[in-house]
Order: C-alpha cells, then sequence, then structure tokens
C-alpha cells in the first residue's frame, strides 16, 4: 500500500478521504480495530470554522445542522446566530464505506506500527510507503492536561421536545467536579442527544451517575423519555502545557501521528473537526506523499499549531487553577457576553492582538494572586 491508516477515526477518514477524492492513484488501506469506522462518537463545529471548499468537502458527512445555538448561565441566557453543524459516526461510517469500501478493514487490531509497515495481532505484515496513526490520544508525560468529559445519551420522547437549535452550554446545573454544563443537540422533533459534561482535573467518569443527572436533566425540561437510543462518551484532553517537541518526538521513527496523537485539537474546546480537516487539505496537496515526507510534515504542522496557541493554554490554567471549582462557571459566564463574532474568532482559533485583550480585560472572576500563578507555561504532567 502507497499508505496505511491505523484507526478509522475522523482524521484518518477525512486524510484518506481527501486523497481519494484529489490523488485517485494512490493506495491506500484503513485498519479499524473495532467493528464500525468512525466508533461511537459526533463532532460538532461552527460554520466560521471553514472556508466554502471546506464546508463543500464536509456536506456528505454532516448529519444535522441548525441556524444558531444558544447559551445558558446562572445570570443570563444568550442566542448566538452561527450555523451549527454535526458529523455522526454512522455519517461518517456511511460515506467512507461508499467511498473506500475496498480500502477498510475492520476488526484489524494493530500491534505494531513503524515507518514503513504495521503488524496485526495475528502477525500479519502490511508493507506500506508510508504509516498515518491517528488511533487517538497517547498518554505522555510530556503534555501537562485537565479533561473535558461526558457522557451523552439520545434519546426518543414520548412528544415534541419544542426545540429549534442547540444548547451548546447550559450552565444552570448544580456544578459538580470542577465546571459542569450540559450540551443538548435535537436531533428530531422528538429525538435528543443529551451530554453532561464537566471540565476536570481528573479523567474518571461515574456513568450510573451521569445517567442519573440526564435522566433529571430531561425530567425539568418535561422530556417524556421514551427509550434511549444509544450512548457515547468520551474523555478529551484540555491542554494547559507541556513541551510538544518531546512529545512529537516520541512516535516511531517515521511514523505519523495526527489528530489527538499528535496534539491536534483547540486547547479550550477540545474540538479537533477543524485541525483534521485543514492537515487533510495540506497532506492531500503534497507532491511528495513518502512516509519520510508526510511523518516530517505533519510534525511541523502539529508543533506550529501548538506554539500558536499559548494564549488558549493560559486561558486553561486559569479556569482550571485560578478559579475555585464550584465557580468555574464565572469565567465562561463571563466570555459568553462578548461580542459574537469574536467569540466565533476564539472558535476558529483565529483570535486578533485586540480579542485576547478584550477577553483578559475588565474584573476577572477569579484571584488576580492565582492568575498571575498561571502566567509561566508548565513542560510537563509532573511541573506545574
Amino acid at each position: 500500500m502507497d499508505i496505511v491508516f491505523v484507526g478509522a477515526g475522523l482524521a484518518n477518514c477525512l486524510i484518506a478521504a481527501r486523497i481519494a477524492e484529489r490523488r485517485a492513484k494512490i493506495r491506500v488501506l484503513l485498519l479499524e480495530a473495532g467493528e464500525s469506522v468512525g466508533g461511537n462518537h459526533s463532532w460538532s463545529y461552527h460554520s466560521s470554522d471553514f472556508d466554502r471548499m471546506q464546508h463543500a468537502f464536509l456536506s456528505p458527512f454532516r448529519a444535522y445542522s441548525w441556524m444558531g445555538h444558544d447559551v445558558h448561565f446562572p445570570a443570563y441566557s444568550r442566542t448566538l446566530k452561527g450555523h451549527y453543524g454535526t458529523i455522526s459516526s454512522d455519517r461518517l461510517a456511511q460515506v467512507m464505506h461508499e467511498r473506500l469500501n475496498s480500502s477498510i478493514r475492520l476488526n484489524a487490531k494493530v500491534a505494531h506500527v513503524a515507518g514503513d509497515h504495521v503488524v496485526l495481532a495475528g502477525g500479519e505484515r502490511i508493507a506500506a510507503g508510508a504509516v498515518v496513526d491517528g488511533r487517538g490520544q497517547a498518554e505522555s508525560r510530556h503534555l501537562d492536561l485537565g479533561f473535558q468529559k461526558f457522557l451523552g445519551q439520545e434519546m426518543r420522547l414520548a412528544r415534541p421536545h419544542g426545540l429549534n437549535r442547540p444548547f451548546i452550554m447550559d450552565a444552570r446545573v448544580e456544578q459538580i467536579d470542577g465546571y459542569r454544563f450540559v450540551y443538548v443537540l435535537p436531533l428530531d422533533p422528538q429525538t435528543v442527544l443529551i451530554e453532561d459534561t464537566y471540565y476536570s482535573s481528573g479523567a474518571d467518569l461515574p456513568a450510573d451517575a451521569l445517567r442519573a443527572r440526564i435522566a433529571a436533566y430531561a425530567a425539568e425540561h418535561g422530556w417524556p423519555v421514551e427509550q434511549v437510543v444509544r450512548e457515547e462518551s468520551g474523555i478529551l484532553p484540555i491542554a494547559m502545557g507541556g513541551d510538544i517537541d518531546a512529545f512529537l518526538a516520541e512516535a516511531p521513527a517515521g511514523v505519523a501521528r495526527v489528530g489527538l496523537r499528535a496534539g491536534l485539537f483547540h486547547p479550550t474546546t477540545g474540538y479537533s473537526l477543524a485541525d483534521a480537516l485543514d492537515l487533510a487539505d495540506k497532506i492531500s496537496e503534497m507532491p511528495d506523499l513518502s512516509g519520510p515526507a508526510i511523518s516530517a510534515y505533519v510534525r511541523r504542522y502539529a508543533a506550529e499549531r501548538w506554539k500558536g496557541r499559548g494564549f488558549f493554554r493560559l486561558l486553561n490554567r486559569m479556569l482550571f487553577r485560578a478559579a475555585v471549582p464550584e465557580r468555574r462557571y464565572a469565567i465562561l459566564e463571563r466570555f459568553y457576553r462578548l461580542p459574537e463574532d469574536l467569540i466565533a474568532r476564539f472558535y476558529g482559533d483565529r483570535l486578533t492582538f485586540s480579542d485576547k485583550a478584550r477577553i483578559l480585560t475588565g474584573r476577572p472572576p477569579v484571584s488576580v494572586l492565582r492568575a498571575l500563578a498561571c502566567l509561566p507555561e508548565t513542560k510537563s504532567a509532573g511541573h506545574r
């Protein structure tokens, strides 16, 4: 194979699909350890994150879209006008099988990766001109992380819910285990996805407790649950510091790591779709798609992205370490009072100098002394 993709998650699927669209002669193979492409996930985005050509490419993958979205805090609620969309793992799998069905192998557990081959758990060796590893986050002592963790349930209701747009943040709930909010997507008139979400210092996810809180939230809104159709959960990294060069050097020689495995995610939101699509565009345009070329390019790309996002990591340190846990919501409550175009640039990683100044000025919702202690960036999980 010219390129073997290890893991059929979001990042690898978008790269493989983009290459298939633009470079049809390149032979690709996607190896997925699980039973389905994309696993059991949802990936959401703001329309302002992408340009016209990227929207055209994403359109077949999009399962849901809405005009506008709401945020709710104890002090106020606000409707933002920006278009919001979601890719489901089912839709991702459908499109990938339509385009690359013969190039996808499921239940293919990989035991070893190298720059020019992979070895499956059963001993089969697959030679490759390039190997791209997109198997999700890898633990590393070189990153200082908090966590955005959630459990979501897709619920079929006994009657219509009455929502026209998502709640991307409802913080009117009891604050537990750091900053807690509920995320709600209305999928059809009688189906909602409700995610109980936490910005926490620890990665533990007490599933039964979260299920009970989701049920209570639905009951409080007068949504009688007829059936839980599907459940998903996740623990996303929230970056506060790290040594990105040391982290990227942990990859086997010549292997290109992508997605969360390369630290490619928005440091504050945890969203990874924008990075995945941008990298897919750039790799598909490379004149040389050999293993050494892709590996070297992706490492430079990931390092540059990380180094350009120090402001977000500073905000994260203030959220996690300057704010009292049960008052973390006040930072987001203040942020969402800012102009909508600034909020869009924040999500899209396009903040200007004046945007950053605007975010930091005014009366801070945290202790000034504790905020000052957060200024130096930490280099690893063990040195804060």
